[in-house]
């Protein structure tokens, strides 16, 4: 399988079980600190995924997500989010900036990895 998930959240040890999580299963990742890291990662090379936590510092989820999704070359690049978030109008809020779907931390890896395989692009 030749499909790149850009994985992004300020916790490291978050970060490294999503990207254990998605490697057995044959993914290859990249991995963003943050939304402002994340954004110099858009650098061209194709992802299939976007997987990004809402609540971080220097550029939050959100924001990057509309960033993303200006950007020519990754405007239709599915993005899941993440997040201990669980209000209503916060979902909303992602929807109208592009999420496709939003996943609860904690969360069990078969959950992720259903909804990763649902939406990864082709």
């Amino acid at each position: 399988m030749d499909k790149t998930i850009l994985i992004v959240d300020d916790s490291f040890s978050l970060r490294q079980t999503i990207s254990m999580a998605l490697k057995s299963v044959g993914y290859q990742v990249v991995e963003a600190s943050d939304g402002q890291d994340a954004l110099s990662k858009l650098d061209g090379r194709k992802y299939n995924l976007i997987i990004s936590d809402v609540n971080m510092p220097n550029l939050d989820g959100l924001s990057f997500v509309r960033a993303v999704k200006q950007n020519p070359n990754y405007k239709f690049t599915p993005v899941i989010m993440l997040t201990t978030e669980s209000g209503d109008s916060r979902k909303q809020e992602g929807k109208s900036a592009g999420v496709r779907a939003w996943v609860h931390k904690p969360f069990l890896p078969p959950v992720l990895l259903d909804a990763v395989a649902k939406l990864v692009l082709p």
